[in-house]
């Protein structure tokens, strides 16, 4: 597994144990990061779960505008939420990221991590924000 996917992985589990518990990304992150009995968090996992934290009222209406359906973020599977909201973080504040980069990598944690409707919802929904990320980042 390259580095950037095992990043993306471990943001994806702080994010989620987060939301599980309680308790703030940046508390869950300081927890993984201080112990020894998790793997190790690395920078890029960590820019992602502080991004997504810092763009998350954003992130999540774009989100909810793109959505299937009446699906809004709240109603989504915890995997699928967790992971759109990494996919449009990366999309839209990670330069260094090419846009069908951040979407397959989002669509492929589904299909491993997720039900086996989540890799087409999640690739839909992405792909959708990835249309007009241009204009979208103009106006961060």
């Amino acid at each position: 597994m390259r580095a950037r996917t095992k990043a993306r992985k471990r943001a994806l589990d702080i994010l989620f144990e987060s939301e599980a518990r309680g308790d703030a990304p940046a508390v869950v992150l300081a927890q993984r990061r201080e112990t020894d009995d998790a793997p190790p968090v690395s920078d890029y996992a960590a820019l992602i779960v502080e991004g997504v934290t810092a763009h998350l009222a954003r992130i999540d209406q774009l989100i909810t505008e793109h959505a299937e359906g009446d699906w809004t973020v709240d109603r989504m599977p915890a995997v699928d939420r967790t992971l759109l909201r990494i996919g449009v973080f990366e999309l839209l504040w990670v330069d260094e990221i090419d846009d069908p980069v951040a979407i397959t990598e989002a669509v492929e944690l589904a299909r491993t991590l997720s039900t086996d409707d989540s890799p087409r919802y999640v690739n839909g929904v992405l792909g959708q924000i990835s249309d007009i990320a241009e204009r979208l980042r103009a106006t961060l």
